[in-house]
């Protein structure tokens, strides 16, 4: 566990995107979408509001973040770090960049729309009887 565990649900905005560092490591960039919504006490209308998560993943979890594309429904648990560097165009620009370095990543998929008619499907048995 960490002393800053960030935890989010949210879509992916884009494809994963892999990169390799100089020293020849790969690692998988993903933008995560949350949003929030509340009815304005004004207006009486509802407002949302739409953040944006960069998040890194390293090794078997890279390799795993990898694979996933725009859309994809995804529970993220890291920890928040903080990187400054310099523009390249503004030399001058300091720029401060906020990141999630991901320690669990798991795919939160639907359930896939069936025919009310249909027959359940079949449970697999192990031999063993049920929990009741």
């Amino acid at each position: 566990m960490y002393d800053n565990t960030v935890r989010l649900i949210g879509f992916l905005g884009k494809d994963a995107e892999v990169k390799t560092t100089k020293s020849g490591s790969e690692y998988t960039i993903l933008s995560l979408a949350t949003q929030a919504s509340w009815k304005d006490k004004k207006s009486g209308e509802y407002v949302n509001r739409t953040e944006w998560h960069r998040m890194i993943a390293w090794g078997n979890l890279s390799t795993f973040a990898a694979t996933l594309k725009k859309g994809t429904h995804l529970s993220a648990e890291g920890e928040l770090r903080y990187r400054q560097f310099t523009d390249k165009k503004h030399k001058k620009l300091k720029v401060r960049l906020a990141e999630i370095h991901l320690g669990k990543l798991g795919k939160l998929d639907r359930a896939e729309k069936r025919d009310p008619n249909a027959a359940p499907p079949e449970l697999p048995t192990n031999g063993e009887e049920g929990p009741f």
